[in-house]
């Protein structure tokens, strides 16, 4: 078993690859778990009871119950949340001190640092069965099985030390504990390695559907995910008869920005305009980088009085964070666009959008117009 978390906790970074840092939590996790597998076998060879013997005995206590920490913190980084992992620190913490002072008494260093284990175990399992914030594979529910196995012989090892040390009366001791032991672990090893690397597949697809739907700079939807998803909308609001609107938005003067102030300072200010368009926004409300410097918003269940008041809601966001985020002020000219009957569409809603934008660019900008038979 020491040997294959070995070559895993070697292979493992170089087959990965570069990775996020629930990764390289896993990563950290199995090269501990293996240090501390290593220095408990380096200790059975050295004096017994000697001080070399308790340091490196104590050490792989620490190592393994370390790992056990960072193995949580990537699992709920995994599973969409974030990692709380104190109580498992309190525990490996109480693991470790409590071995080293309790060194010298078999039956007690046995108990306590076999039940504690089981009990971190338990923990990453109840950690695992919680509700995931995103779409998970089954990796979590092959990770439950195979640590739950883990959790009762280790338990059972515990016991066995702390109140049938007869039957236990070492690490090697010929139990039938220990070949349960060693059968469950071996097979613990394989599949928690398998979890690793689908968690890390499931991570990874996840990344990419959000990069096929995200634009890039901004981090608002891309104008391919918002048309699908406005479709989708559209047709939720002629089933409920709820009203919709559609508003088209350009920021004016942008290319001086670009020639004046450069691409950077223009880069930052379309990712200072998405973050305005998000913090206005409504649950519900679906904000999109359409193309250069034009944004699009769609409003589900909102009149026309709704979206104005979210054209006015930005308008002050801007005129009151931008020239200090910027240090320069931030307009745009916007055109809005309603949904008038059953049959209109979302390419129709963006076309009468974009001519109400057009107008008021032409009439001076730093305007929001719509077509007369909307008002």
């Amino acid at each position: 078993m020491t040997l294959n978390l070995t070559i895993m906790a070697i292979a493992l970074p170089y087959f990965m690859g570069q990775v996020n840092r629930a990764a390289r939590y896993a990563q950290a996790g199995m090269g501990l778990h293996t240090a501390g597998w290593n220095l408990l076998l380096i200790a059975c060879v050295v004096t017994p009871f000697s001080l070399l013997d308790r340091t490196l005995s104590t050490l792989s206590m620490a190592a393994i119950a370390g790992g056990m920490v960072f193995n949580a913190a990537a699992f709920d980084l995994w599973c969409g949340r974030v990692a709380r992992v104190r109580a498992s620190v309190a525990v490996a913490a109480l693991l470790t001190v409590g071995y080293c002072i309790g060194y010298n008494n078999y039956p007690f260093r046995v108990g306590w640092a076999n039940g504690l284990l089981a009990l971190q175990i338990a923990m990453v399992v109840v950690s695992l069965c919680r509700r995931p914030q995103v779409r998970v594979g089954r990796w979590r529910w092959l990770l439950v099985i195979s640590l739950l196995a883990q959790m009762i012989v280790t338990g059972w090892r515990g016991v066995l030390g702390a109140f049938y040390t007869e039957q236990f009366p070492h690490f090697f001791a010929p139990h039938m504990v220990n070949m349960v032991f060693s059968l469950v672990s071996n097979i613990t090893v394989m599949l928690s390695l398998a979890a690793v690397l689908l968690a890390h597949r499931d991570e990874t697809a996840r990344e990419l559907e959000r990069l096929a739907t995200v634009d890039g700079l901004t981090g608002a939807l891309n104008r391919r995910a918002w048309l699908e998803q406005a479709g989708i909308d559209r047709a939720m609001s002629v089933r409920y008869r709820q009203p919709m609107g559609v508003l088209m938005l350009d920021l004016d003067y942008f290319k001086q920005i670009n020639d004046t102030r450069g691409h950077a300072v223009g880069d930052l200010a379309l990712q200072k305009f998405s973050k305005a368009m998000l913090a206005v926004s409504r649950a519900g409300d679906l904000c999109c980088r359409y193309g250069g410097e034009e944004f699009c918003v769609l409003l589900n269940r909102a009149d026309i009085a709704a979206v104005q008041a979210y054209d006015q809601r930005l308008r002050d966001w801007l005129r009151q964070h931008a020239p200090s985020k910027l240090g320069f002020e931030l307009s745009y000219s916007a055109g809005i666009a309603m949904r008038l009957s059953d049959a209109d569409t979302i390419e129709a809603m963006l076309q009468r959008a974009d001519g109400a934008m057009y107008q008021a660019k032409q009439q001076g900008r730093g305007m929001t117009l719509a077509p007369d038979r909307q008002q």
